[in-house]
Protein backbone atom coordinates (compact mmCIF):
# COMPACT_ATOMS: atom_id res chain seq x y z
CA UNK A 1 0.00 0.00 0.00
CA UNK A 2 1.59 3.40 -0.78
CA UNK A 3 0.78 5.29 2.39
CA UNK A 4 1.56 8.71 0.52
CA UNK A 5 -1.43 7.91 -1.91
CA UNK A 6 -4.74 10.25 -1.11
CA UNK A 7 -7.19 8.87 1.44
CA UNK A 8 -9.53 9.65 -1.57
CA UNK A 9 -8.34 6.40 -3.13
CA UNK A 10 -9.58 4.25 -0.51
CA UNK A 11 -12.52 5.75 1.36
CA UNK A 12 -16.50 4.78 0.78
CA UNK A 13 -18.04 7.19 -1.31
CA UNK A 14 -21.36 5.23 -0.74
CA UNK A 15 -22.36 7.03 2.37
CA UNK A 16 -25.68 6.16 4.54
CA UNK A 17 -26.42 9.09 6.57
CA UNK A 18 -28.98 10.85 8.33
CA UNK A 19 -30.57 14.44 9.28
CA UNK A 20 -29.81 15.15 12.90
CA UNK A 21 -33.65 15.63 13.15
CA UNK A 22 -33.78 11.85 12.59
CA UNK A 23 -35.15 9.48 14.97
CA UNK A 24 -32.64 6.30 16.75
CA UNK A 25 -35.07 3.70 15.51
CA UNK A 26 -34.08 5.26 11.92
CA UNK A 27 -30.53 4.85 13.44
CA UNK A 28 -31.87 1.72 15.00
CA UNK A 29 -32.36 0.48 11.06
CA UNK A 30 -29.54 1.49 9.42
CA UNK A 31 -27.51 -0.15 11.65
CA UNK A 32 -29.63 -3.53 11.51
CA UNK A 33 -29.79 -3.49 7.69
CA UNK A 34 -26.06 -2.44 6.86
CA UNK A 35 -22.84 -3.97 7.74
CA UNK A 36 -21.64 -0.31 8.58
CA UNK A 37 -20.08 1.45 12.01
CA UNK A 38 -20.88 4.85 11.62
CA UNK A 39 -23.59 7.12 10.45
CA UNK A 40 -22.55 10.96 9.23
CA UNK A 41 -25.02 13.49 10.58
CA UNK A 42 -25.43 15.92 7.99
CA UNK A 43 -27.64 18.69 6.59
CA UNK A 44 -27.74 20.11 2.82
CA UNK A 45 -24.46 17.75 3.08
CA UNK A 46 -22.71 19.67 5.53
CA UNK A 47 -21.59 17.45 7.98
CA UNK A 48 -22.40 18.19 11.55
CA UNK A 49 -21.72 14.74 13.49
CA UNK A 50 -21.10 11.34 13.27
CA UNK A 51 -22.97 8.33 15.42
CA UNK A 52 -21.00 5.20 16.07
CA UNK A 53 -22.56 2.02 16.67
CA UNK A 54 -21.13 2.35 20.18
CA UNK A 55 -22.51 5.84 20.82
CA UNK A 56 -26.23 4.09 19.99
CA UNK A 57 -25.73 1.09 21.83
CA UNK A 58 -24.69 3.40 24.82
CA UNK A 59 -27.89 4.72 24.65
CA UNK A 60 -29.82 1.75 23.81
CA UNK A 61 -28.61 0.04 27.11
CA UNK A 62 -30.33 2.78 29.09
CA UNK A 63 -33.47 1.88 27.96
CA UNK A 64 -36.02 -0.82 29.92
CA UNK A 65 -34.87 -5.01 29.29
CA UNK A 66 -38.86 -5.47 30.58
CA UNK A 67 -41.15 -6.78 28.50
CA UNK A 68 -43.59 -4.87 30.32
CA UNK A 69 -41.83 -1.54 28.88
CA UNK A 70 -41.31 -2.58 25.43
CA UNK A 71 -44.26 0.11 23.73
CA UNK A 72 -42.05 2.69 26.26
CA UNK A 73 -39.17 1.67 24.76
CA UNK A 74 -40.31 1.97 20.96
CA UNK A 75 -42.03 5.66 21.92
CA UNK A 76 -38.37 6.70 23.68
CA UNK A 77 -36.68 5.67 20.00
CA UNK A 78 -39.24 7.36 18.48
CA UNK A 79 -38.66 10.55 20.03
CA UNK A 80 -35.09 11.06 20.63
CA UNK A 81 -33.02 12.46 17.69
CA UNK A 82 -29.69 11.87 15.98
CA UNK A 83 -28.32 15.10 17.13
CA UNK A 84 -28.68 14.05 20.77
CA UNK A 85 -26.09 11.14 21.29
CA UNK A 86 -23.81 12.66 17.78
CA UNK A 87 -20.02 13.39 18.11
CA UNK A 88 -20.13 17.04 17.20
CA UNK A 89 -16.02 18.16 17.47
CA UNK A 90 -14.41 15.58 14.69
CA UNK A 91 -11.24 15.13 13.15
CA UNK A 92 -11.90 15.34 9.24
CA UNK A 93 -9.95 14.35 6.47
CA UNK A 94 -9.58 16.35 2.49
CA UNK A 95 -9.93 14.01 -0.18
CA UNK A 96 -5.72 15.15 -0.86
CA UNK A 97 -4.56 14.12 2.83
CA UNK A 98 -2.29 11.44 2.43
CA UNK A 99 -3.22 7.96 3.90
CA UNK A 100 -0.29 8.27 6.78
CA UNK A 101 -2.12 11.32 7.67
CA UNK A 102 -5.52 9.18 8.56
CA UNK A 103 -3.28 6.42 10.40
CA UNK A 104 -1.47 8.72 12.37
CA UNK A 105 -4.74 10.43 14.01
CA UNK A 106 -5.82 6.76 13.93
CA UNK A 107 -2.87 5.81 15.93
CA UNK A 108 -3.50 9.07 18.26
CA UNK A 109 -6.82 8.97 18.92
CA UNK A 110 -9.75 6.20 19.67
CA UNK A 111 -11.16 7.26 16.37
CA UNK A 112 -12.09 4.54 13.88
CA UNK A 113 -13.55 6.70 11.40
CA UNK A 114 -12.92 9.73 9.59
CA UNK A 115 -14.99 11.77 7.29
CA UNK A 116 -13.64 12.95 4.38
CA UNK A 117 -14.77 16.66 3.46
CA UNK A 118 -14.32 19.18 0.56
CA UNK A 119 -15.54 23.07 -0.16
CA UNK A 120 -17.08 22.29 3.44
CA UNK A 121 -19.59 19.13 2.00
CA UNK A 122 -19.30 15.52 2.89
CA UNK A 123 -17.72 13.54 0.31
CA UNK A 124 -16.37 9.82 2.25
CA UNK A 125 -15.10 8.53 5.15
CA UNK A 126 -12.04 7.12 5.48
CA UNK A 127 -12.20 4.09 8.27
CA UNK A 128 -10.15 1.55 10.10
CA UNK A 129 -11.32 -1.18 8.27
CA UNK A 130 -11.63 0.69 4.88
CA UNK A 131 -7.19 0.48 5.82
CA UNK A 132 -7.24 -3.23 6.46
CA UNK A 133 -9.16 -4.42 3.56
CA UNK A 134 -6.59 -2.29 1.19
CA UNK A 135 -3.80 -4.07 2.75
CA UNK A 136 -5.65 -7.60 2.82
CA UNK A 137 -6.24 -7.18 -0.79
CA UNK A 138 -2.64 -6.04 -1.45
CA UNK A 139 -1.29 -8.89 0.02
CA UNK A 140 -3.57 -11.04 -1.62
CA UNK A 141 -2.10 -9.63 -4.79
CA UNK A 142 1.51 -10.01 -3.96
CA UNK A 143 0.94 -13.87 -3.01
Amino acid sequence: MNFLAPVSSIMTTKIIALNPDDTLDMVKEIFDNNNIHHIPIVRHNTLLGLVSKHDFENFHRGLSIHFEDRFVNLAVMKTHRAKEIMTEKLAKLEPSDRINVALDVFALNRFHALPVVEDGELVGIVTTHDIIKALAGEAVIGK
